[in-house]
Parts: structure tokens; C-alpha cells; sequence
């Protein structure tokens, strides 16, 4: 019997718990928070892959000034040229600060020959710019009117670039082949000042005719204004030369 009056006891007390979560007000839950360092990587990538004034127009207002460009490494010299000059010149528009380049090199300067070719417009591309570390390649530079022979040591260039220097370098690109044939947004995932975007575009090399489609994820890190303050990305760049019918020897 005792039993029979608990266990009524307890159904009764179950009963109205019941009633009374109806009658008690409900918590709503809160909305997450908006993470509004996506959207602007977003827009960044759009920028970018949009065309050259677009994407100067984003650095300039989304990056921090004393924000960096990670560029990707490689081992060569360190300079940036024009690969659209009209006359087939290879003029030197931005040197890379610490680089091998750094300490022969000027904006302006003309490559003449490479080791012993001449350049012209059919072998940009192809000159010893690029290869194994250490190795001394020999040239000559046009500087004013003067000519002149310069050695330069391949070496590793890895030093980050500022918002100034970025504008600068991308302001020598090719606007007219500034933008892939076709691109797509995967996806961006962010945890607070850390984003990333992942990316997909479809080229046509321009020596080889033949279709590129590559893979890129580039890495954002924002300031406590919303602004970019770093960014990498890594790409397929040795894919995408594979696919236009390059060898890579290393």
C-alpha cells in the first residue's frame, strides 16, 4: 500500500511539473553572431578574380596599412616586369626588398639578355630567372641609356610585401588577362579574425592555348577594425604549369 501512495505521489508531482513548463516562459535562443570578416574575404576574392582595377580598388580599401601580402615562394631573383609590353621589353617594375635583386635592380631597368639570350617577347617565360639556389646568372640591363653587366645569385624569396608595395606590383600586372575565363566560390569558413576561401578557376595558358583549372585557398587575418592585415595563398601553381605542358625538372 505504501508503495502504491508514493509511486501516486510522484505521478501526481510528475503531472504538475508539467503543467506549470507550459506556463513557464521560455528562454529564446540567441542568434549567432554574425562574423562579418567572411564577407569582406569574400568580397576580396570577388575583387580579385573580377579584374585588375577591381582588385586594386579592395586592396586599397580593405587592407590595413601596415597590412602584408604573402607571395609565394620561390627561388629565382625577386623582381616583377610587364609581360604585356607591347614592344616585347622586359622592364623591371617592382623589386622585391631583401632579394637577391634587391642590391643590382631598379624599377625601370631593362633586361637586354640572359645568359648570353636575347630577350624578346617569344622567350620571356623561358629565361634562367628561375633554377637552382646559389647559382650566379649573368645579364645586361639597360639602365637610361647606359648598359650595363650585372651577376645576380639565385636565392629563396619569401619576404612579404606591404599594402603599398602590393598595389604597386599589382598595378604592372596585364589588366587585359588580369581575370580567369571562369571562377567559382566554394566555400569560407572563419573563426573570429581568421578566414579562409576556397576557390576554383579555369585559365587558358597563354603560350600553350591548352585549358588550367586549379585549386586555391587563400588565408585571411583581420584586425580588430575588420581590416586585412595578412594574406597568403596557396595554389597550384606547379598543376597549372604541368597542365599547360611545362617539365618541371625540381
Amino acid at each position: 500500500m505504501y508503495r502504491s501512495v508514493k509511486a501516486f505521489g510522484a505521478m501526481t508531482l510528475l503531472s504538475l511539473a508539467a503543467c506549470g513548463a507550459n506556463d513557464a516562459p521560455v528562454a529564446e535562443m540567441a542568434a549567432p553572431a554574425v562574423n562579418t570578416n567572411l564577407e569582406t574575404a569574400k568580397q576580396w576574392v570577388t575583387a580579385m578574380n573580377t579584374g585588375q582595377a577591381e582588385g586594386l580598388a579592395a586592396v586599397e580599401s580593405l587592407m590595413a596599412d601596415d597590412g602584408n601580402l604573402i607571395r609565394g615562394r620561390y627561388v629565382g631573383f625577386g623582381f616583377t616586369w610587364d609581360p604585356s609590353d607591347g614592344e616585347g621589353r622586359m622592364i623591371v617594375g617592382t623589386v622585391t626588398p631583401e632579394s637577391p635583386a634587391a642590391a643590382v635592380l631598379q624599377a625601370g631597368d631593362e633586361f637586354v639578355s640572359v645568359r648570353g639570350v636575347e630577350v624578346n617577347e617569344a622567350n620571356m617565360g623561358k629565361l634562367d630567372f628561375r633554377g637552382k639556389p646559389e647559382e650566379v646568372v649573368e645579364a645586361v640591363i639597360l639602365r637610361g641609356e647606359e648598359t650595363m653587366d650585372i651577376a645576380v645569385t639565385r636565392g629563396v624569396i619569401s619576404t612579404p610585401i606591404s599594402k603599398a608595395q602590393s598595389l604597386e606590383w599589382m598595378a604592372t600586372g596585364d589588366s587585359e588577362n588580369w581575370a580567369p575565363d571562369k571562377w567559382e566560390l566554394h566555400e569560407a569558413v572563419g573563426n573570429d579574425n581568421v578566414v579562409y576561401v576556397w576557390t576554383q578557376n579555369w585559365d587558358t595558358d597563354e603560350n600553350s592555348g591548352l585549358p588550367v583549372d586549379t585549386h586555391v585557398v587563400t588565408r585571411f587575418v583581420f584586425n580588430e577594425a575588420g581590416l586585412v592585415t595578412r594574406v597568403a595563398s596557396l595554389s597550384e601553381d606547379r598543376f597549372a604549369l604541368e597542365q599547360a605542358g611545362w617539365t618541371i625538372s625540381r
